[in-house]
């Protein structure tokens, strides 16, 4: 963990829970694309620079969830490097709260205002400035989170931040955080027929082909989709089909599954109503959901 790799003539990554790039310009000058979860991610990441004399220039963020920007402020800190986000995951950036109240729907308990959901806040410009890296070229990958891009390197590396997961991970996990259903499937789609020499997943190894896994990604969306639509055969209200689906895949409920599941299935049950497969009417003063036959 926190391994040095190189995947281009310039560019590389950092072996970590979510896989921090690297670019490097000719006068050693890096960007940094994303950070880590924490300040102890953030001091590796600076040793590993100071080792090989590179100088931290900036920090391309692909978005605002916590274990992508959570080393920011400690950088910022340490070496003054500008830091860029995309328009509302900048807002995030400078604001973490927003995160774990956006997940939970309301102000967040002391459970959900951590460092997994929470990061320390950090200075952000948007990637649309005019001094935004032009070695860099911003790939759009909304979905997995509001307003979230790829970075692609003259090396030909494109990093995808968390737009797709390892089959492992899904095996493990089962239920991916997604935000907007649609935009997502559209965005693995596009990403099926992305061509590079090198494909950067946050959480899934770098790999040459990744349509494979695109497809595999996408396969996932339409089963849990499937499973939503079984469950509300019969009225259903959010509590009851969040506990089947937690049977279901055989999860374990605690405050960070609860709005991190909870808000993807919702996100779902948004996708199914708009695309006219799902109904919402209230009832007894809930609101309950039923497929529709």
């Amino acid at each position: 963990m926190y391994e040095l790799k190189q995947v281009g003539k310039n560019t590389y990554y950092i072996e970590s829970p979510a896989k921090i790039g690297i670019y490097v310009t000719e006068d050693s000058s890096v960007y940094l694309i994303d950070s880590g979860n924490d300040k102890e991610a953030a001091k590796k990441v600076k040793k590993i620079l100071e080792a090989k004399n590179w100088k931290l220039k900036a920090i391309l963020n692909t978005h605002s969830n916590a274990d992508h920007i959570g080393g920011n402020r400690y950088l910022q800190n340490q070496t003054h490097c500008k830091i860029y986000a995309p328009a509302i995951e900048d807002a995030f950036t400078r604001h973490p709260i927003l995160e774990p109240s956006f997940l939970y729907g309301g102000y967040p308990c002391k459970d959900l205002r951590h460092k997994f959901l929470m990061a320390k806040e950090s200075d952000a410009t948007p990637i649309t400035d005019p001094d935004f890296p032009k070695e860099i070229e911003i790939l759009p990958l909304p979905g997995h989170f509001m307003n979230m891009v790829g970075y692609k390197t003259k090396d030909e590396v494109i990093f995808l931040a968390d737009c797709l997961s390892s089959k492992q991970t899904l095996d493990k996990y089962q239920i991916s955080f997604i935000y907007d259903v649609e935009a997502y499937l559209k965005t693995l789609e596009t990403v099926k027929n992305l061509q590079a020499k090198c494909f950067v997943p946050s959480h899934a190894n770098a790999c040459e082909e990744i349509s494979t896994l695109a497809e595999i990604n996408i396969q996932k969306v339409y089963e849990i989709a499937n499973t939503i639509l079984a469950i509300c055969q019969n009225e259903t209200t959010e509590a009851e089909l969040l506990k089947t689906i937690f049977d279901t895949y055989d999860l374990t409920m605690n405050f960070e599954q609860y709005v991190l599941v909870g808000s993807t299935i919702r996100s779902y049950l948004s996708w199914l109503k708009d695309t006219g497969k799902i109904d919402a009417f209230f009832q007894d003063n809930c609101l309950v959901w039923k497929t529709k036959s």
